[in-house]
């Protein structure tokens, strides 16, 4: 096409100017009406394999999405597998710091209650067995029959005798002032 342009071009130049022009315009009208053409026939191509496209397309990104949403379970769940173990490791150094505060807390507990004077389960059963011991040798120095041994103490602490019923203390209030 450049051609021919390049071609009439030149000949404009002679004295057959005229008959050039129409030529010319002749040459560019053929064109024109090429890229026409070519047009409309790409246009006619684009609408009858337009939907086998874009159903090419459709599928193609179902396949994408279905890939990059695997991608993202796989992610998920090795995200949620560490923060699984993370969790446990948490709450293991949690007991561990539980467990030795527990153990501070019984250590000054048990050191207040003895500055206290508070026997321990182990001073009260030592306790009981030297009273068992004591009764023992009692009923030896009397000759009598043997007394029972005094049932063991436990740690938790024995049942008070009953108490007698305290007299109801009856009090007098005070007459009240008159509001002036």
């Amino acid at each position: 096409m450049v051609k021919k342009l390049k071609s009439i071009s030149e000949k404009k130049s002679s004295p057959a100017a005229g008959l050039l022009d129409s030529a010319l315009a002749g040459s560019v009208k053929d064109s024109a009406q090429q890229i026409w053409l070519a047009g409309m026939g790409a246009f006619s191509k684009a609408q009858a394999e337009g939907g086998k496209v874009f159903e090419a397309l459709v599928k193609e990104g179902m396949n994408l999405q279905r890939k990059t949403q695997g991608m993202a379970e796989e992610k998920i769940s090795e995200v949620t597998g560490k923060m699984s173990a993370m969790a446990g490791n948490v709450t293991s150094k949690a007991g561990q710091n539980w467990d030795k505060l527990e153990s501070i807390f019984e250590q000054r507990t048990a050191k207040a209650l003895n500055t206290l004077g508070v026997p321990t389960a182990k001073d009260v059963e030592a306790l009981a067995k030297r009273v068992d011991e004591l009764a023992a040798a009692v009923a030896k120095l009397s000759k009598g029959t043997p007394a029972k041994p005094a049932p063991k103490a436990s740690a938790k602490a024995a049942p008070k005798a009953e108490a007698k019923p305290a007299e109801k203390v009856v009090r007098k209030r005070a007459p009240r002032k008159a509001a002036a």
